[in-house]
């Protein structure tokens, strides 16, 4: 099956005190490029999370959010009473309060140390992270099913692109012979019109040599052989059950090379026609080929 490097992603889960979403997009790449940001204070967990996503991905450029927002409740308040208390005897030493004397303990809270801001204490990390790969998780299958999608309509693209160049091949292989006898008829054609002029006989077996040097220097058999083969391994590596651009890269460079030499050995404008067919129709292939994975 084939696989797109292009898609996007994203999944969201809830653990205790804790939500966390990740969102992930991807383009193409010759090779696998992670870059992960965090929500402030959780960038520890950047390799973490590339680490995991090497094990799911292979190819592509990949850009990966990921926000996290802890959730406090009341319980979560803590008083530094004796600091607190502490705070209450200076007030009323300082000002000649005695005990029973109202104090502003609003402004109290608001001293330094009185309140322990949770926000602030360092994250348990390995608490956090199954909360945060459960929504990797679902990022990277809501990922996968996009690009196994646009990868479906690709392979069928491509399976068309095939039985185009089919087409322009099977003219090609009708066509190849008749390249010969057309040499042979035309060169027999002007030697004697040239002969004649000057009442010269030309011997059978040197037309015979010359015609065999021409039908042996624009021979395609070989060429057309090893293209229908590659046509084949094409269409095998589109069925496997794995996706391998780099493989369906290679092939498609192997093909581009057979038409060239095609298009140079046979020395017939309607062969060149069809080879001109075939090489575009391998280009749009080209493309394709850059963005599986």
């Amino acid at each position: 099956m084939l696989l797109s490097m292009t898609g996007h992603g994203a999944g969201s889960a809830v653990g205790d005190r804790l939500r966390a979403s990740a969102e992930i997009r991807s383009v193409n790449n010759r090779f696998l490029k992670i870059a992960v940001r965090c929500s402030d204070g959780f960038g520890l967990l950047d390799t973490r999370i590339e680490d995991h996503l090497r094990g799911r991905l292979k190819r592509g450029t990949v850009t990966v959010n990921v926000r996290i927002v802890r959730k406090w409740s009341e319980a979560d308040i803590q008083v530094n009473e004796p600091l607190l208390a502490g705070y209450l005897q200076l007030v009323r030493r300082v000002g000649g309060l005695g005990d029973s004397a109202p104090v502003d303990v609003s402004a109290l809270l608001e001293l330094p140390g009185v309140l322990a801001d949770p926000s602030r204490e360092e994250a348990d990390l390995d608490a956090i992270w199954p909360t945060v790969l459960e929504s990797l998780d679902q990022a990277v299958e809501s990922l996968e099913g996009m690009r196994q999608r646009e990868g479906r309509a690709m392979a069928d693209d491509l399976l068309a692109n095939l039985a185009a160049i089919d087409s322009e091949l099977e003219a090609i292989v009708r066509r190849s012979p008749l390249v010969v006898e057309s040499y042979q008829t035309r060169l027999t054609e002007r030697l004697q019109k040239l002969l004649a002029q000057h009442d010269v006989q030309v011997n059978a077996t040197d037309l015979i040599r010359e015609v065999g040097i021409f039908a042996d220097r624009c021979d395609i058999a070989e060429e057309t052989v090893r293209l229908r083969s590659h046509l084949t391994q094409f269409r095998a590596v589109i069925g496997e059950a794995e996706s391998n651009g780099r493989k369906l890269d290679f092939i498609t460079q192997e093909m581009f090379r057979e038409t060239n030499t095609i298009g140079s050995k046979a020395n017939d404008s309607e062969i060149a026609h069809h080879v001109v067919g075939v090489k575009t129709t391998i280009e749009r292939i080209r493309e394709m080929v850059q963005n599986i994975e």
